[in-house]
């Protein structure tokens, strides 16, 4: 990372980012059921169970298992960075996580862009996904925010989700490198994917 102000304050910083991530909420999500409990349950509606079964797709016909040697549920493959007319940057969130604030992106100060996170649900459905991401300058939390993924039933292929557009800061302050710590995690508090990054902001793409 090319932060030559940071050091071990801003580590300490990160670190309890990654702590603290998790969302306080008086919400009490409703108990887990399985994919078979879905089903089985409202038998006498119609239309409910139409719906259930648009909803749980390929699932309803027995249970799904992608990476059967990985024994979580949601599998947080990858994050891009999409800014329009410009090839997605991309962090393979499957390697050693510690590697990834080496994977500087840059960024040009004052585009718009949105995150995608690329991840598999196998086994049951998992309820309720977010997005949670603060975004640190010299240790410093500068922006946080949340972003509701939803339910996703289990399915063969990767699926994804996409951030609306955020518009990167702008100016000379803003310009220089940010470390941001990010947290996929769920309605019942189970943390699928806890990782840290790292992006600049400069004055064009190339400077």
């Amino acid at each position: 990372m090319s932060d030559s102000g940071s050091g071990e304050g801003e580590h300490e910083h990160i670190e309890s980012a990654l702590e603290d991530l998790e969302i306080e909420s008086a919400y009490k999500p409703p108990p887990e059921k399985s994919i078979e409990e879905i089903i089985l349950a409202d038998k006498e509606d119609e239309s409910l169970q139409k719906y259930k079964e648009a909803l749980l797709g390929e699932a309803k016909g027995g249970k799904i298992i992608v990476e059967p040697n990985d024994n979580r549920n949601v599998i947080v493959k990858r994050l891009a960075l999409c800014v329009s007319e410009r090839p997605d940057m991309e962090l393979d969130l499957t390697g050693p996580l510690d590697q990834l604030k080496k994977q500087v992106f840059v960024i040009k100060e004052g585009i718009s862009y949105k995150i995608r996170i690329d991840f598999i649900v196998q086994r049951e459905i998992v309820h309720g996904l977010k997005y949670v991401q603060k975004t640190y300058r010299l240790g410093v939390p500068v922006d946080r925010m949340t972003h509701m993924v939803g339910s996703y039933p289990p399915k063969t292929e990767m699926q994804s989700y996409t951030t609306p557009l955020e518009d990167a800061p702008s100016g000379v302050m803003a310009r220089g490198s940010y470390t941001v710590s990010s947290l996929f995690t769920d309605d019942d508090k189970n943390n699928h994917l806890k990782w840290e990054w790292a992006f600049e902001i400069k004055k064009d793409w190339k400077d």
